[in-house]
């Protein structure tokens, strides 16, 4: 028989019992006792400086407004009614660019008027090449404090937009102007945009019609227009020791301005090339000249099974470029898929429609080169 334990095993005497030792208590580390309370200017974030600047810019985005814009500038989003009668059978068409590192060139020299005409152009012209009309315009400029002095930059970057806007039949309904602190260098700042257009299903031009035969019509370019300027730069600041205001004999201009000259809207001339409607078919396609030149842009609307031949005596390049590629001993490959060579668009027209195409720029009083044709090939080009 099992005798009774007198202490139960979960029971100890109370000589014995168990105690638990207190844990140290854990103290948060004292705050410094500052005597000024923290603020999202102090950390570089001027919201009344940013205000003030978007105001203004109000001002210049009300200058474009249409019948067709419902709401104004500030609101969360932009609204723009579509007009169903001008566009019974609406395809809408949209692209979203930026001004690259020509903006460098607009730090050094202080020049901010035309970098959003540079913007607004580029973007309209991306459009415009697929029979498109530009709609609305949305903006997107980034800079590091918004300082009083910076506040003046952005107006003046702005006012260049909604000049640019006006100018090309389109609304500027809105955009984004942030500040970021330590993200962007003291009097320096990005920018970008995107565009909507819209063109009746019938009017979209691909470049599907284009067939062997084909000439290729080209307008001029005003300069690099926003491509191709990260080597520019190398180039004439770096390798030759410009200065942005030195008058340079060979490009019969001083750098700088050489370097800014605005990226032009070929939307005018675009509209009188196209006023024949589809059934004309004037235009089989377009190609906008940007980053990647005639090398790459020209076959984005080849169809399958066609290539281009260009001649390259067939106009004059202009002297920068010349000048760019002696200072680089830079190959002609090189050349022709960096930079446009002093072409920004070139018009696929039907050998039996060129006379009526050449009579339309010329009344225009629109510079053009007849530059080659289409051919058998593969979707590229190629250059004798």
């Amino acid at each position: 028989m099992l005798e009774e334990s007198p202490n139960p095993p979960d029971e100890q005497p109370a000589d014995k019992a168990v105690t638990h030792v207190p844990q140290p208590v854990q103290v948060a580390a004292k705050l410094p006792n500052t005597k000024t309370p923290a603020t999202y200017a102090g950390a570089g974030v001027d919201i009344t400086s940013g205000d003030r600047a978007k105001q203004r810019i109000k001002m210049l985005a009300r200058k474009t407004f249409n019948k067709h814009v419902l709401s104004e500038i500030g609101g969360f989003g932009g609204l723009f009614a579509l007009d169903l009668e001008k566009f019974p059978q609406p395809v809408l068409v949209s692209s979203a660019d930026g001004v690259g590192t020509k903006l460098k060139v607009a730090f050094e020299l202080g020049i901010h008027h035309t970098v959003g005409a540079d913007l607004v152009n580029h973007c309209v012209n991306d459009i415009a090449v697929q029979g498109a009309t530009p709609l609305f315009f949305l903006d997107y400029l980034a800079t590091g404090k918004l300082r009083e002095q910076d506040s003046n930059t952005v107006e003046t970057v702005v006012r260049g937009l909604s000049e640019a806007c006006r100018a090309n039949g389109c609304a500027l309904i809105g955009g984004e102007t942030a500040q970021m602190p330590g993200f962007y260098a003291d009097g320096e700042y990005e920018l970008a945009g995107t565009i909507v257009g819209c063109v009746n299903r019938p009017d979209v031009i691909t470049g599907e019609h284009i067939q062997i035969g084909d000439v290729l019509i080209s307008l001029p370019s005003n300069g690099l227009h926003t491509n191709g300027y990260s080597l520019a730069r190398k180039l004439l600041f770096e390798v030759a020791g410009y200065g942005p205001d030195q008058y340079v004999n060979e490009l019969k201009d001083k750098t700088g301005a050489a370097l800014m000259r605005t990226h032009r809207s070929y939307l005018g001339v675009i509209k009188k090339l196209l006023a024949g409607g589809p059934e004309a078919r004037l235009v089989r396609g377009m190609a906008h000249i940007t980053g990647g030149g005639i090398t790459e842009n020209l076959p984005r609307i080849l169809p399958r099974g066609t290539g281009a031949v260009v001649d390259l005596a067939s106009w004059t390049v202009p002297p920068l470029f010349e000048h760019l590629q002696q200072l680089g001993n830079v190959e002609q490959d090189e050349m022709f898929r960096t930079f446009n060579m002093g072409i920004g668009l070139i018009v696929v027209v039907p050998a039996e429609q060129v006379k009526k195409a050449k009579a339309i720029l010329n009344r225009a009083n629109e510079r053009h080169s007849i530059i080659g044709r289409i051919t058998r090939g593969d979707r590229r080009v190629t250059y004798n």
